[in-house]
């Protein structure tokens, strides 16, 4: 073989991986979104948003889920169905990231991520108390 014929093949193996890497890469972006364009994707996003405790929320052991109702960023409601267990500080979180796709007005999340409230944030009045001293 000669030179050009080899530098040809390595040029195009090179190109091949990079072309893979970057289809990858963007399979696996996922953007942030409300619920009213989440409906309107057909990929994975992640709608931010906060658990409406005054609506039902169960798991069912049988089928290994967890449902709530969220209300995303922009006032939306959905009903949230994650594939799993009710995850960890769920009673005390503050903020919701719920990873998932809408399908018949139901969010199905395949992951769940809770942002509850620090302990190490002070509260206002104890601040006040402190810097008065």
């Amino acid at each position: 073989m000669t030179s050009k014929i080899k530098i040809t093949i390595a040029a195009v193996i090179v190109v091949v991986f990079v072309v893979v890497g970057f289809m990858s890469f963007m399979d696996n972006k996922i953007d942030y979104a409300s619920f009213a364009e989440a409906q309107k994707k057909l990929k994975t996003v992640e709608v931010k948003g906060v658990w409406q405790k005054d609506k039902e929320t169960k798991y069912d052991p049988e089928k290994s889920t967890f449902t709530f109702y969220m209300k995303d960023d922009a006032n939306t409601e959905m009903k949230v169905i994650l594939d799993g267990a009710k995850p960890n500080n769920f009673d005390i979180a503050t903020m919701i990231v719920a990873k998932g796709k809408v399908k018949d007005d139901v969010f199905y999340a395949k992951e769940i991520l809770t942002k509850c409230p620090s302990k190490y944030e002070g509260k206002g009045e104890d601040v006040k108390k402190s810097s008065n001293l």
